[in-house]
């Protein structure tokens, strides 16, 4: 059993930056694809990022591609989500996610999930 538990959200103006951490513990950190997902009010969740367990490959959405960047460090069982020149748009709450194969764009497919972080852009 794999417990996810994200960090660094907060509150920031249009343009700025925040880094999201997630922080795994419980199972083979290394052997987990892992995914930002989030979920603004009234919406369905939604993809944002994916990376490979072993970080060589990653996936983005189309609304973040070129300005959000998906890292893992496995020595530290933790995923990043770096997100720069943020949007009022990107208001959410972002959740990280794992499974035990490939990464997958759909929430469907991963086994296990954080409680989520705010992230909040004002105009």
């Amino acid at each position: 059993q794999v417990q996810l538990v994200e960090s660094g959200g907060g509150l920031v103006q249009a343009g700025g930056s925040l880094r999201l951490s997630c922080a795994a513990s419980g199972g083979t950190f290394s052997s987990y694809a892992m995914g930002w997902f989030r979920q603004a009010p009234g919406k369905e969740r939604e993809f944002v990022a994916a990376i490979i367990w072993s970080g060589d490959h990653s996936t983005y959405a189309d609304s973040v591609k070129g300005r959000f960047t998906i890292s893992r460090d496995n020595a530290k069982s933790t995923v990043y989500l770096q997100m720069n020149s943020l949007k009022p748009e990107d208001t959410a709450v972002y959740y990280c996610a794992a499974r035990t194969d490939f990464p997958t764009t759909r929430r469907r497919d991963y086994d296990y999930w954080g409680q989520g972080t705010q992230v909040t852009v004002s105009s």
